[in-house]
């Protein structure tokens, strides 16, 4: 079940709002005490995050459960950066669940969201690793200012009385969020300036009409480390020819990459020629896939 881009919160006795997590969606599914993990584009994960698998286990059902796997900073908040040093283990991981779909054998996707969350909560182990989404009714504005002064990426709200719909996106779910985030694909990268290694600038894209859409470059936001490992994964999938049918800025000095990877960037704006203002690279999406990323926009509930 995926949400819907809103653009301000709002106060609705049949609503429940809860902290939208910065990581990326994971759906766990026990069986026997066995646990098998599953990004959002049906990916078996459990492998490289073995140590929130063997938490699971303590889960008290046979279940899928729906959530976010975050890494904690310092500071306590989740922060998308961490999850790219998450398997370096340089990063303190949660299991931030705040959904349940099944549970032993039963289906309960038709059931309200309080009723799912409350069976949810029931059957959570108590661990380190592992957090239930907690939530509060009805008083939307007042949650999100408390997101924007914790710094946090924004808030959900959901239909308290919701059903799970699998795989669609719906108005049911909304997310507010604090700062404009957009996913990109990954077209090109330019050369090198000045005394920065590997690559100046990534060529961005989104999905559009059946073919590529230009919108824009980003050139900050990433450290020594970083350059050299998406440098490397790009040289990987070098071509020749861009994917764009007009040229496009800088195309003299880039090279093209077949566009497959997946990224997430912050921005101040949408430009009117449909381009991104003042990007920042936050990290890899390897949960997403490149056809499905499109310009997100805001729907309004008025």
């Amino acid at each position: 079940m995926l949400a819907t881009l809103t653009d301000s919160p709002f106060d609705d006795p049949d609503w429940i709002f809860e902290d939208k997590f910065d990581g990326f969606r994971m759906v766990a599914e026990i069986r026997r005490g066995r646990v098998a993990l599953y990004s959002r584009n049906g990916k078996i994960i459990s492998h490289s995050y073995v140590e929130v698998a063997k938490a699971l286990e303590g889960v008290k059902a046979d279940a899928v459960i729906d959530g976010e796997l975050v890494a904690i900073g310092k500071d306590g908040v989740s922060h998308f950066q961490l999850l790219q040093n998450a398997l370096r283990h340089e990063a303190k991981l949660l299991y931030c669940a705040f959904d349940l779909m099944f549970a032993d054998g039963e289906d309960l996707r038709a059931l309200p969201l309080l009723e799912r969350k409350k069976r949810l909560k029931a059957i959570l182990p108590r661990h380190k690793l592992i957090a239930f989404s907690n939530h509060r009714k009805g008083k939307g504005t007042k949650f999100f200012a408390e997101a924007e002064r914790r710094h946090l990426e924004g808030i959900m709200a959901k239909r308290a009385d919701s059903p799970y719909a699998s795989g669609r996106r719906t108005a049911n779910w909304l997310k507010v969020k604090t700062a404009q985030r957009q996913e990109v694909v990954i077209a090109g990268f330019t050369a090198p300036r000045r005394t920065r290694p590997f690559f100046g600038a990534l060529a961005l894209a989104v999905r559009e009409n059946g073919g590529w859409r230009y919108i824009g470059h980003v050139g900050t936001g990433f450290s020594h480390q970083v350059l050299e490992e998406l440098h490397g994964k790009l040289l990987k999938l070098k071509t020749a020819k861009s994917p764009f049918s007009a040229k496009v800025k800088d195309a003299e000095v880039t090279t093209w990459v077949r566009p497959s990877l997946v990224a997430e960037v912050k921005f101040a704006e949408w430009i009117s020629k449909g381009e991104l203002r003042q990007p920042v690279y936050l990290g890899l999406r390897s949960d997403k896939k490149a056809k499905d990323v499109v310009r997100e926009k805001s729907w309004s509930r008025e």
